[in-house]
């Protein structure tokens, strides 16, 4: 059988890097597609990976990319920047020659993808870039869309060196996937294609664990003594608001999402058959969060 053709988009990014990696490690002929060619990334550092300059943002860069890396099949993601949910650039990477495309999304959507508000932000994002998908490559686009990613404990970061981390709800419980997780899923479907023709896949991390459980897990691993405080939705939307600069509606979004206010992970209806599913395609168990920490600690030190 011969390798595949891939391209990579957003290889600088820890899914991207790892994906092209995995895809490279899985035997297919990998581009790495970039704004700037020249960025350095240390996950393919010294690897005989060709580069080319692509932006999705700007579909009239991706012909030459495509045409002068014969791939056909593509890695992408969401971007700031594109306004109309990737539609362009997918029919740009469609007519070039690209056959199939593995789209980066989000275990947010739990619901119809036609039949999500506009108002529920991020799952409103990705599904609308899903349905571009669907609508331009039809059963050859598969969509992987991981849960919540552990280096969203970096949030907390100012409040562990502060000795004081403010939660609306301490004992949410969420799986904290590790994005060379999700990049070697997407790697593997990239090079292989994906198991039994599915057209999602819904990832995540390798153990439950509340917030407050996370924030002591970081203090024992950086060696500090940190106090948990629950604090009011109204204080935690006003500190998210004050640290992001996000408008109060995203804001209050992203209280009550992302931050565990209404979260139970577990419960979430695709979570018992993404359960497993970084195992069935890469043959590796996922990495826990705390293995991710130790090998990350130092982003939660003082420097």
């Amino acid at each position: 059988m011969s390798s595949r053709n891939v391209i990579v988009f957003g290889p600088t990014g820890a899914v991207g890097s790892i994906t092209a990696l995995s895809a490279h490690q899985a035997g297919a002929r990998v581009t790495l597609a970039m704004r700037d060619p020249s960025k350095p990334i240390p996950a393919l550092q010294n690897l005989p990976i060709p580069r080319v300059h692509a932006d999705l943002t700007k579909p009239s860069t991706l012909a030459y990319a495509i045409q002068s890396s014969g791939a056909r099949h593509a890695f992408l993601y969401i971007v700031p920047g594109t306004t109309d949910s990737l539609k362009t650039a997918l029919i740009t990477l469609k007519s070039s020659g690209i056959q199939t495309i593995v789209l980066l999304s989000s275990f947010s959507i739990e619901n119809d993808i036609h039949a999500i508000s506009r108002t529920d932000f991020v799952p409103y994002r990705h599904a609308q870039a899903e349905i571009s998908l669907m609508n331009v490559f039809g059963t050859n686009g598969i969509a992987v869309r991981p849960a919540y990613f552990a280096t969203n404990a970096l949030q907390m970061r100012n409040g562990v060196l502060s000795g004081e981390v403010r939660l609306p709800n301490p004992d949410a419980v969420l799986d904290w996937i590790v994005p060379a997780d999700v990049g070697r899923v997407c790697g593997c479907i990239l090079a292989r294609g994906s198991i039994g023709h599915e057209r999602v896949v819904s990832l995540v991390g390798a153990q439950l664990m509340s917030l407050r459980q996370v924030v002591e897990a970081i203090c024992f691993v950086v060696g500090v003594d940190v106090k948990v405080r629950r604090i009011r939705v109204e204080e935690a939307v006003d500190d998210v608001r004050s640290m992001a600069g996000l408008t109060e509606a995203f804001a209050r979004w992203y209280v009550d999402n992302m931050m565990g206010v209404r979260r139970d992970i577990s419960l979430a209806p695709a979570y018992k058959e993404a359960v497993g599913n970084i195992w069935r395609y890469t043959g590796r168990k996922p990495i826990t969060f705390q293995e991710w920490l130790g090998e990350n600690r130092k982003l939660f030190e003082i420097v």
